[in-house]
This record gives structure tokens, C-alpha cells and sequence, in this order.
């Protein structure tokens, strides 16, 4: 099964990891590694690719997966319901607690603090990114920024994410400097550059230390699964978790 695994300096005791699209059993447009049970894929493709996932990274226990809405709530690993709590972002504190999240195009982040005692993972497409997910991430970590580390996951890039003048204006509004991470498009369009644009929130917020970014999942698509290039398609996951 071809990982990823975050060029990232973590401590010992924690363990991350990126799925692309490739070492599943799923077929057509979710080929091969789906992980997403909202997508239209066989229900028992979805459940045998999970499992597969789970014994490759012998994972202590089975990520629970939160229904992700663009939103910015931040769920507690400890108390998620599989896909039955509304969250886009998940933190955890003790170790056997697996931090996931989905993603076709937005952008994953994890974070974790120096010492290796508490992690997190968020779902932030621009929605959730204007939405502050990465702030309230940070708040209910309950850690100084500064002890913290963050790695940003493969996202839709720059030359490829077009979104139109409501996107611009929504990071503006709060961040008229956030100008530096769009540029003209089509007619009243914006190229939208997500990686910048989680930098200067994560800055903002007091992380200095943030690793990762520069793929494009829609450019990648032997790699990566991408609802803006597919429209129908699975999904990846992004995974933090503490052992013992």
C-alpha cells in the first residue's frame, strides 16, 4: 500500500501518516484506496479498504471519522461517533486515539505538540479555513502555539484551484494581506493558493514551526483523488495518533 509518511520531525511517540488513492479494492472512479462511505462507492469496498488501512499501519484502534461540513467544530477522539459528529477537525490526548480526517482537493493539516502529548488533524478547505478550523484546532489542544508543530497535507495547488470573488473577499475581510495568496483568473475569478493561505493563519496563531505543503491533488492524479478534476471519486485520509 503506497503511504506517505510527513517529512516532519515528530517525536517518538507519535506516529503520521498520508494514504494516497492506490491499494484498495475499489473499482471505477474510487480506484482503488476509497476511504469515504459518502461518495457512492460499495459500501464493502469501503470496509475492506479501511481494514486494509488499519492492519498496514497496525493502528491501535480504527480511526472514527467525523462528518465533515466545512465548518470549524473540533471533536474530542476520545468521544467521536463514526460519522455520526459533525466536525472537521479532531484532537487527541492519550495514546491508542487516532486522529483523522478526509480529503479530495482541501487541505489537510495535522499538528502536535513538541512533547507528543496531544495531536490533531483538521479538514480545511477554504470554507474552513475563513472559518478559523486551524484557530479552534489550536484552542482545544490546549497548548501554547509555540509548542507547536504543524504539517500541511496535499491540497488542490495554486495553478489549478479558481474560485471566484467570494472566497477572495471572505479571507480579506478579516486579513487584507491574505491578497498575496490569490490572483486573477477568469473574468471576476481568483486563483487560490490554500497553502499560503493556511501559513499566514497558522502564523498568525502563534505556530512557527509548519512543514509540508506543495502537491496537488489535481494536478497528481495517479496519486491523488480529486473532486474538483473527478467530480465522483474517493477520498484519502490524513492520521496522527500517539503510541504508548
Amino acid at each position: 500500500m503506497p503511504l506517505i509518511v510527513p517529512d516532519w520531525p515528530l517525536p517518538p511517540n507519535l506516529r503520521a501518516v498520508q494514504t494516497t488513492r492506490a491499494g484498495g479494492v475499489s473499482t471505477g472512479r474510487w480506484s482503488t484506496l476509497n476511504l469515504a462511505r459518502h461518495t457512492g462507492d460499495a459500501e464493502a469496498a469501503v470496509a475492506a479498504n479501511r481494514r486494509l488501512l488499519a492492519a498496514a499501519l497496525e493502528l491501535p484502534v480504527p480511526p472514527a471519522w467525523p462528518r465533515q461540513v466545512h465548518g470549524a467544530a473540533v471533536a474530542d477522539a476520545g468521544e467521536l461517533r463514526d460519522s455520526e459528529t459533525d466536525a472537521d477537525a479532531v484532537v487527541a490526548r492519550r495514546p491508542g486515539q487516532v486522529c483523522g480526517v478526509q480529503t479530495a482537493d482541501c487541505l489537510p493539516v495535522l499538528l502536535a505538540s513538541r512533547d507528543g502529548g496531544t495531536v490533531a488533524a483538521a479538514h480545511a478547505g477554504w470554507r474552513g479555513l475563513a472559518a478559523g478550523v486551524l484557530e479552534a484546532t489550536l484552542q482545544a489542544m490546549a497548548r501554547s502555539p509555540g509548542d507547536v508543530t504543524a504539517w500541511l497535507g496535499p491540497a488542490i495547488g495554486p495553478e489549478n484551484f479558481e474560485v471566484g470573488p467570494e472566497v477572495r473577499a471572505a479571507f480579506l475581510a478579516g486579513d487584507p494581506a491574505a491578497e498575496a495568496a490569490f490572483r486573477p483568473g477568469t473574468g471576476d475569478r481568483w486563483f487560490a493558493d490554500l497553502y499560503r493561505l493556511a501559513r499566514r493563519r497558522l502564523r498568525h496563531a502563534g505556530i512557527r514551526e509548519i512543514h509540508g505543503g506543495g502537491r496537488c491533488t489535481f494536478a497528481e492524479s495517479d496519486t491523488f483523488f480529486s473532486y474538483r478534476r473527478d467530480g465522483v471519486c474517493g477520498r484519502m485520509a490524513t492520521l496522527i495518533w500517539r503510541v504508548s
